[in-house]
């Protein structure tokens, strides 16, 4: 997969564009001014694969607090200030990582300047965030081409500070409108893209929206870093960001289940097996972040299974009450069925051992 030529910009020890992998990016959820409750769901975050955390700056006393909770987290801080110009000054002080902000709603280019000239002297990059609800009403014709105008706007404005480390996203609740505007700016423009549905929905839904929306992006080479928002866990926005990735090929980390649909063949309980398998996996997951691609496969049928799963390095396929144990498409033996789930996790856990040595 072809991805658009991009600038590189750096947040902390994290790289956007160029040639970096297109990394996964989520938000707190917590009351910033709770120091150790944002701290622990940052720790969280962390475990699941997170590589940037936004918090949100809602005063000033959240964001002289910025500087603590930066102190106690392993990956880059990205602060989202809106309104108040002074907020993104303070956030600079505390040392974050990268700004997220509307020049838009934080006054006029009087206030934009002093923002644009603190980040560009402490290296701090920042992202223009455009929300389709947040453009004027007589721009609802052509709401993409509006949503990309006025980030280009934006644009133009922090350059004329000469500030350069720019990150743009383009954010709508509709998943088409997000699609169009992200086309129309990534012909207009070489600087990283951060990708998302905005508003998408709760965990099942919003994650089918984001899946859909970010997926034709990428699949078109459009797209830097990525937030999956959902109504939801914050942990489970990191895991589906994941999941997207994965899907086309642009990452390749981590234990990946693959699981046949249920059909009249099948003799054992697939569905439990299978659901049984992630929750162990997922534990697995958290203990070694950063596993080496590792595909793992549940099948129904003993005759088929094997074959339609021979890229999986490790996998189980079903028979009457039984099933057997495969390795690269090969069998290996049989496990009777209540011993499957055990056998499997037991077999990746001798095989992430020997991809660690």
């Amino acid at each position: 997969m072809m991805r658009n030529k991009t600038k590189k910009i750096r947040a902390g020890n994290l790289y956007i564009g160029g040639k970096s992998p297109v990394s996964v990016q989520s938000m707190t959820n917590t009351d910033t001014h709770n120091v150790n409750e944002t701290v622990r769901q940052i720790k969280k975050l962390e475990k699941a694969g997170c590589e940037l955390v936004r918090v949100a700056v809602p005063d000033l006393a959240a964001a002289r607090l910025l500087g603590r909770i930066k102190g106690r987290v392993n990956i880059p801080v990205s602060a989202d200030i809106h309104f108040d110009y002074r907020l993104a000054l303070e956030a600079i002080k505390q040392g974050v990582d990268k700004l997220r902000l509307n020049p838009g709603n934080i006054g006029g280019p009087e206030k934009v300047k002093p923002v644009a000239v603190a980040a560009g002297k402490a290296g701090i990059p920042i992202r223009i965030g455009v929300n389709s609800g947040s453009l004027e009403k007589t721009a609802v014709k052509d709401l993409a081409g509006a949503m990309a105008a006025s980030a280009l706007k934006h644009v133009r404005l922090l350059e004329k500070f000469n500030f350069h480390d720019i990150v743009i996203s383009l954010k709508s609740s509709d998943v088409r409108t997000t699609i169009n505007a992200y086309r129309k700016i990534a012909e207009k423009t070489s600087y990283p893209l951060h990708l998302g549905v905005t508003e998408a929905g709760p965990e099942y839904t919003g994650t089918v929206k984001s899946a859909v929306a970010l997926g034709v992006l990428l699949s078109e080479g459009i797209g830097d870093t990525i937030r999956v928002s959902l109504t939801a866990d914050p942990v489970e926005e990191v895991r589906a960001g994941f999941e997207i990735l994965k899907a086309l090929g642009l990452r390749k980390r981590g234990l990946e289940l693959i699981s046949c649909p249920t059909c009249g063949r099948c003799r054992i309980n697939i569905i439990k097996i299978a659901s049984q398998v992630q929750e162990g996996i997922d534990k697995l997951s958290e203990k070694y972040p950063e596993l080496p691609s590792v595909k793992i496969a549940v099948m129904g049928c003993v005759v088929n299974g094997p074959g339609e799963a021979k890229a999986a390095d490790i996998g189980i396929a079903g028979g009457r009450n039984s099933g057997v144990l495969f390795k690269g498409g090969r069998v290996v033996r049989k496990v009777k069925e209540k011993d499957l789930v055990r056998v499997l996790l037991s077999e990746v856990k001798k095989h992430i051992n020997k991809k660690e040595k």
